[in-house]
């Protein structure tokens, strides 16, 4: 799992700068607005770099938090953007809370391996 994971919240993270920093025509839209689009991107990213670095997670929360920032600033230079903190705020909470899912999910998964370990080394000694 984390072999996929690590390459591909890499290149999740290039395709968010990719379409922050392109002209608003070819930033893809869902139909909803656009606070939500931006708040989910980066959770999904933020979820998937802490299933490919698990215990790492305060430095993905640097990473997501960093380019939440740095990827609006990066809008200043781009023709026809324009940054805002507010957004960037947006961005940064919600690579927040998906790396908060992501260490719950690797906490749950972690203790149901656990068990699992647990009950098959006893059921061998109860029997």
């Amino acid at each position: 799992m984390r072999a996929l994971a690590r390459p591909l919240a890499w290149l999740l993270l290039l395709a968010l700068l990719y379409v922050t920093v392109s002209p608003i025509e070819w930033r893809p839209m869902t139909g909803e607005p656009a606070n939500i689009e931006r708040f989910a991107a980066f959770a999904l990213v933020g979820f998937v770099f802490v299933l490919g670095y698990p215990r790492h997670w305060w430095l993905v929360l640097a990473i997501m938090v960093g380019s939440a920032f740095l990827f609006e600033l990066a809008q200043l230079i781009a023709p026809g953007r324009h940054a805002h903190l507010k957004d960037a705020l947006i961005k940064a909470g919600g690579g927040s809370v998906g790396i908060a899912a992501g260490v719950v999910a690797n906490f749950i998964v972690g203790r149901f391996a656990a068990y699992i370990l647990w009950t098959r080394r006893n059921r061998r000694t109860l029997s």
